[in-house]
């Protein structure tokens, strides 16, 4: 498999095969929604339309990057969102990159969005479908977050075969600007476990696809059981 890692701007054109890494959080939080229940998530393109889906289905539930703010649910932190019961809701997320990444390749023919905690299933998912090229988008910092190249790299080294030693990609990312940050309490709507959980390798056994539905780019959860591993999420 050839693999391109590519910034959002740096999208000159919609690549076959995408996944949008965005480790801390928005993926992370993403993989936790779906491990508490949640049904789908719908990924908004700005806060606004954030708040009018909410407006139009009461029980979807908004969470946004930052501090709480009035008409949304919640914040983009998986240690928050860890103590939810989401069981059968719809979430409708947007953040900083992430979102935004996968919106910007959302006529591809597979996307798919990562952090480290579905890297497993990410890769198995991207052999089983034989992919020749695939696109990776690094959502943070304008292409250069640390912890999304990281985790990249590793999925592309896990999906061509092998099992590469993720300790150092992890180091990468527990050194990353983000995580300083997170841990520093620079970014408000964090949690004290955020950079932990964000790094915790294949927490869950699915990976996350995301496609159009009646024009909302909405993820879902998609089990990819590790050989001889029948777990479902």
């Amino acid at each position: 498999m050839e693999a391109r890692f590519l910034g959002i701007a740096e999208l000159a054109e919609t690549p076959s095969v995408a996944v949008v890494v965005d480790v801390m959080r928005a993926f992370t939080v993403a993989a936790w929604a779906f491990g508490r229940g949640a049904e789908k998530i719908v990924l908004a393109e700005s806060p606004a339309d954030v708040l009018t889906l909410k407006a139009r289905h009461p029980d979807w539930v908004a969470l946004k990057d930052g501090p709480p703010a009035p008409g949304f649910d919640t914040v983009n932190s998986p240690g928050l969102l860890r103590s939810l019961d989401l069981g059968g809701r719809t979430v409708v997320q947007k953040t900083t990159a992430g979102t935004v990444g996968a919106l910007a390749v959302k006529e591809a023919s597979l996307v798919l969005c990562a952090g480290f905690v579905v890297a497993g299933a990410t890769a198995r998912l991207l052999r089983q479908h034989g992919c020749d090229a695939v696109t990776f988008v690094v959502t943070g910092e304008e292409g250069r977050a640390e912890e999304d190249l990281a985790c990249a790299q590793y999925i592309a080294r896990r999906t061509n075969g092998g099992g590469p030693d993720a300790t150092p990609f992890l180091r990468r990312a527990a050194g990353s600007r983000a995580a300083a940050e997170l841990t520093g309490g620079v970014r408000q709507g964090a949690h004290p476990d955020d950079v932990a959980l964000c790094l915790e390798l294949d927490r869950f056994p699915f990976a996350m696809v995301a496609s159009l539905e009646d024009s909302l780019m909405v993820l879902r959860p998609c089990a990819v059981p590790a050989p001889g591993d029948e777990a479902s999420p």
